[in-house]
């Protein structure tokens, strides 16, 4: 009777904790208001309160099983030395909510780091840990190079001497959830960040070639090489400060996945792009002259799951890799390979069998790349140039800057 007087308790508490936000707002949740928000926006309210819901489901679940409990351990870390130090993780993204850490969810890849490095007494508290990241993936996005930048503590006495320090990989890993692992870690002088030192970064978009037509594929990369502003090739992500999106391409390659003496419909492909026979490889010319088209049109975004931020180079860093812990990772990456690769199995296995009974199969069957598309597929087929235009980024900041969601900041100051 206790406890469930105690669940009642934490649930409506964080009840009226929501509630009074939502009083402290009452602007931003009038009809009024809501009627002028642009479907981003109301998008965002939407999965911010699930968001919160799932939070609320979080802790009654942790309170219920008595996982709320924190283990405290008896440390004084002034006692110690601390290190600056480079750690290059991986993790699979799919099902979290992005790399950052958010108000609304624990289920972020930074929670998850931060849990392990508090829990293995490594650092004392993030604000005082000299913290960088060297990208924020997106929700559903993975990493194999993901790098952090941070002050540890350490073992020796001499923080040049990597010879006996503490092995942090195989430390944080332990008590890291499978999709995450550290690879390996590296000294690094106390004003290098993974972020600002950073000297370049690649990305990897992995998908089936269906009927697309690579060759086309290629030719319109060769367009991105350089330094454009791609605003019409992204969401104008306005609403969080985001206003430049001038980047500079070094290479770009689709290459395929595995060498294949036969190339086919499930041939797996590598690049960062989508493409589709549709549009001629011009129309990456055309969408990067923004002054000829400064509003973006209306088409599908690919889906966030096949990226990922494949590696991050930096000069003069010697990586410190343990045989032990990648033996044990590895370990784990094949334990996780032998259930997907027998769920792919059974999934053939359904699809030969269901295709036997279909009498026209390349009428039914639409092409497999067109699953990773977002959004609605319209019924008629209409050149991107000659489709609705979003709102433009100029006015999308006027837009944010009338409701002091951002500061617009002057050239002349």
């Amino acid at each position: 009777m206790i406890s469930i007087c105690f669940l009642i308790c934490i649930f409506l508490n964080k009840k009226m904790e929501i509630n009074a936000k939502i009083k402290k707002l009452p602007k931003h949740l009038s009809i009024d208001e809501l009627n002028k928000l642009s479907k981003e926006d109301l998008i965002a309210k939407i999965q911010s309160l699930e968001a919160h819901n799932m939070q609320l489901q979080n802790i009654i679940s942790k309170s219920n099983n008595g996982t709320m409990k924190q283990v405290h351990k008896n440390i004084d870390y002034a006692k110690y030395m601390f290190r600056h130090i480079f750690i290059k993780l991986f993790y699979f993204g799919w099902d979290c909510q992005g790399f950052a850490t958010q108000e609304d969810t624990i289920n972020t890849i930074e929670y998850y780091l931060f849990d392990a490095l508090t829990k293995t007494c490594l650092i004392k508290d993030r604000s005082s840990s000299n913290y960088h990241r060297c990208g924020r993936t997106d929700k559903g996005v993975s990493s194999f190079g993901q790098t952090i930048s941070i002050d540890v503590r350490s073992n020796l006495p001499n923080p040049d001497d990597s010879s006996t320090e503490i092995d942090y990989c195989k430390v944080l890993n332990r008590v890291l959830p499978d999709f995450i692992k550290c690879i390996a870690w590296a000294p690094v002088p106390s004003d290098f960040s993974s972020r600002f030192n950073c000297t370049s970064r690649t990305y990897r978009y992995y998908f089936p070639k269906g009927n697309l037509d690579i060759n086309r594929m290629r030719e319109a990369s060769k367009f991105f090489i350089g330094s454009h502003d791609f605003r019409n090739f992204c969401k104008m992500d306005v609403g969080n400060g985001v206003v430049q999106f001038v980047r500079n391409i070094i290479d770009f390659k689709i290459d395929l996945l595995n060498e294949s003496k036969e190339v086919n419909e499930y041939t797996m492909y590598v690049a960062i792009i989508k493409g589709l026979k549709k549009e001629e490889p011009s129309i990456i010319q055309e969408l990067l002259n923004i002054k000829a088209n400064p509003r973006k049109p209306d088409y599908q975004m690919a889906n966030e799951v096949p990226l990922n931020l494949f590696e991050c180079d930096y000069e003069n860093v010697k990586w410190n890799y343990s045989q032990e812990n990648l033996t044990v990772v590895s370990e784990n990456l094949r334990k996780m390979w032998t259930f997907m690769s027998i769920k792919k199995a059974m999934v053939e296995d359904a699809m030969c069998s269901i295709s036997t009974q279909l009498k026209y199969p390349k009428l039914i069957c639409k092409c497999l790349t067109e699953n990773l598309l977002t959004g609605v597929k319209p019924k008629k087929y209409v050149p991107v140039l000659k489709r609705q235009k979003c709102e433009s980024l100029e006015d999308k900041i006027h837009h944010y800057s009338k409701r002091n969601r951002i500061e617009i900041i002057s050239k002349n100051k």
